[in-house]
């Protein structure tokens, strides 16, 4: 039986509709760029897989790193040890995040992260005997995970209809416009007595459909939340280790978070792996004499050894010249594409970019997730030879950084028309 048979009897995708299901594509290679099927077709991973792969599938020197700490520590319990892959990523990492951090909190993936963030900030208030202090505000169309606490702060929406009142409440607001700007920040005003945290995708809402949003405006807000007292949750899973263009969306900031939630890119799209900084102000609220004050929260792969060497690596990578330098291009290219995509005929609005990510919407019924254009445009995309896909009629890229300057081009091209 071929690999595609065996899925169908025994496997469950996600996002994915059961009720006659397309059949996967068995992918059984990947070289920088490109993946390879069983059929010896090859497609352009226009999306780094999930927006997780920075320099390339199967990168050599991130295996080799793999393949040495294999030999060493693959794995231990993180309660009462330590290891020199974690202690070297929190030092690292610790000295690129952009504001004051003291502390790394592991995990093992985005979700997680950003959990791992909410009941940080809400326990500090409790700690300091604050208890009141335990709702959360987050933007509308907003997405930062599956699990119950990241749902609860994401978006009401097809993610989260099965579970809306087993969520906790959530102020929401619109994302900041000049307009409204002005009422985002009395609306916070208003709860803040009542506020543990604000949590926000710095500048792109990323499932939620690519929505970007002015760094000023969201300095304001920012600038009320501390004003306020209200911790800032920076949740860069997404827009982390170069995507828009600066190494994190934060550093387009003045005002910076007191937590940052990281992962995708952070091991290169290697393995899973999450990470929760905090600033030494939070931290200091759980170093206390009351056993009670501790932080009980953890992960059996809690810093996992090879987890941590897969992001030190990636990370050497992310700090080269050459890496830097293939950002910036795909960064310019995207302009190029996006003035060219405003000029053309085609049935799309809205076409907008920010660093290394490029999307615009079909004209075509309603913007949101079960928009069956998608279907369509990744259909033809993998027949034309890459894989692109759409947030239903949401379409954009997000390209690992490795990308051949004529394989970026057959994407726009693409874009350009070929669907």
């Amino acid at each position: 039986m071929s690999i595609v048979s065996r899925d169908k009897e025994c496997i469950w995708h996600p996002f994915t509709r059961q009720k006659n299901m397309a059949d996967p594509i068995a992918i059984v290679k990947g070289k920088g760029s490109l993946l390879f099927d069983e059929n010896g077709n090859q497609y352009i991973d226009a999306i780094s897989s999930w927006w997780v792969n920075l320099h390339g599938h199967a990168h050599p020197y991130i295996a080799e790193k793999l393949y040495q700490q294999a030999l060493e520590l693959e794995q231990v319990i993180f309660a009462g040890f330590t290891h020199r892959p974690a202690v070297e990523l929190a030092e690292r990492l610790l000295a690129i995040l952009p504001g004051n951090f003291s502390r790394i909190f592991y995990s093992d993936n985005g979700s997680t992260s950003t959990e791992v963030a909410l009941k940080m900030a809400i326990q500090y208030w409790w700690n300091q005997n604050q208890k009141q202090r335990n709702k959360i505000i987050a933007f509308k169309n907003s997405y930062h995970g599956d699990t119950f606490g990241a749902m609860s702060v994401s978006d009401r929406s097809v993610f989260t209809l099965a579970f809306h009142e087993l969520l906790f409440d959530v102020v929401f607001l619109d994302t900041p416009t000049q307009e409204n700007i002005s009422e985002l920040k009395n609306t916070m005003q208003q709860h803040a007595s009542q506020t543990a945290a604000f949590i926000y995708e710095p500048l792109v809402q990323g499932a939620g459909g690519m929505n970007m949003y002015d760094p000023y405006l969201l300095n304001e807000l920012l600038n009320t939340a501390k004003l306020n007292d209200i911790i800032c949750i920076a949740d860069e899973v997404m827009t982390g280790f170069g995507r828009t263009g600066k190494f994190f969306a934060s550093e387009y900031m003045h005002k910076k978070p007191d937590i940052i939630c990281l992962s995708k890119g952070l091991t290169g799209g290697t393995m899973a792996l999450g990470v929760t900084a905090c600033t030494d102000r939070i931290y200091q609220a759980y170093v206390d004499d009351d056993a009670m004050k501790t932080f009980f929260h953890g992960h059996s792969f809690t810093a996992n050894p090879l987890a941590c060497t897969a992001a030190l690596a990636s990370l050497d990578l992310l700090e080269k010249e050459q890496c830097l330098s293939q950002i910036e291009n795909i960064c310019a290219s995207n302009l190029t594409c996006a003035a060219e995509l405003r000029k053309s005929k085609l049935p799309i609005k809205d076409v907008r970019t920010l660093g290394t990510i490029l999307a615009f919407e079909i004209d075509q019924g309603k913007k949101e997730y079960l928009n069956q254009v998608s279907t369509v445009i990744t259909k033809k995309a993998l027949e034309a030879g890459m894989y692109i896909r759409p947030l239903g009629n949401t379409v954009y890229i997000m390209p690992p950084y490795c990308i051949e300057e004529v394989e970026l081009q057959k994407i726009y091209s693409f874009l350009l028309g070929a669907w």
